[in-house]
C-alpha cells in the first residue's frame, strides 16, 4: 500500500487542525447566541420612584459598563477612586462608569485596528492580566446604547461589593491606579483581580453585576446585546 507524501501529510494536518478551529468557535458563538437569550429574571419587588437608587447600563458597542452616581447616602466613590486620575479631574460629573477587562486589551488596543494577535491569544487563554476601566460622566441619556434601571438600598449595596471586590488593592486597601492610560480626558484605568477569558469576559462580569443586583440579565452572555436583549 503506497505511503502518502510528506507533504499530502502536512496538508492534511492543517486541514483538520482548521477545521477544528472554525467548528469550535461555531460551538462557541452558537452557544452564546442561545444562553444569551435565556432570561435570568430580576427582584420582583421594585422600589417606589424615588426612593431608590438610579444606575445605568451602558455600552459602547462592544464594552458595557455599570454606571453609578458616584456620591450618594450609601456610597462616595471619591473615597474610593479619584477624579484627580483622570486628565481632566473634572468634578462636575456626578456618575462613574466601571468595566472590568482584560488588562492587554484595555492598555494596548484603544482601536481595533490596533489589535496584535498576541494580545487576543492571551486574552482568550488565561495569559493575561486584568484591570479596572473606570469613566466620570455627566448623567446618561437613555437610549437604544443606554438603561436606566432603578435599585433599592440592598440591591444597590451588593451592586457595590460586587465592584470593589474585582479591584486590586495595596497595602493600604486602596485601588492602584495605573498611570499614564486613558482614552480620553475623563477615564482613568486599575489594576484588577482576577483572569480574563472566552468565559469570562468584560460583558460577562457586567451580567453578573446585574444579577447580584437583582437586575434582568441574561444566563450568560460575552456580548453586549446579549443583555440589551432583555430590556428591550
Amino acid at each position: 500500500m503506497p505511503q502518502a507524501s510528506p507533504l499530502k501529510t502536512v496538508v492534511k494536518a492543517v486541514g483538520w487542525t482548521a477545521g477544528g478551529i472554525v467548528g469550535v468557535v461555531a460551538v462557541y458563538l452558537l452557544a452564546s447566541l442561545g444562553l444569551s437569550a435565556i432570561p435570568v429574571a430580576g427582584d420582583a419587588a421594585r422600589p417606589a420612584a424615588g426612593e431608590g437608587v438610579t444606575v445605568y447600563l451602558l455600552t459602547n458597542g462592544v464594552h458595557t459598563d455599570l454606571v453609578l452616581p458616584v456620591r450618594s447616602p450609601q456610597m462616595d466613590w471619591t473615597r474610593f477612586i479619584s477624579y484627580a486620575d483622570t486628565p481632566a479631574n473634572d468634578i462636575s460629573r456626578e456618575f462613574v462608569g466601571f468595566g472590568w477587562g482584560d488588562k492587554g486589551f484595555y492598555l494596548d488596543t484603544p482601536t481595533w485596528a490596533e489589535l496584535k494577535l498576541s494580545t487576543g491569544l492571551k486574552a482568550m487563554f488565561w495569559l493575561s492580566t486584568t484591570a479596572m476601566h473606570t469613566t466620570f460622566h455627566h448623567r446618561p441619556e437613555v437610549g437604544e446604547d443606554c438603561v436606566r434601571l432603578n435599585l433599592t438600598h440592598a440591591e444597590y449595596d451588593r451592586l457595590v461589593g460586587f465592584i470593589q471586590q474585582r479591584f486590586q488593592l495595596d497595602a493600604q486597601g486602596q485601588p492602584q491606579h495605573i498611570t499614564g492610560h486613558s482614552y480620553g480626558q475623563y477615564d482613568a484605568f486599575y489594576e484588577a483581580d482576577g483572569t480574563y477569558n472566552l468565559f469570562d469576559t468584560c460583558n460577562t462580569w457586567t451580567n453578573e453585576g446585574l444579577k447580584v443586583a437583582g437586575q434582568r440579565a441574561a444566563l450568560w452572555t460575552p456580548f453586549d446585546f446579549g443583555m440589551f436583549w432583555h430590556y428591550r
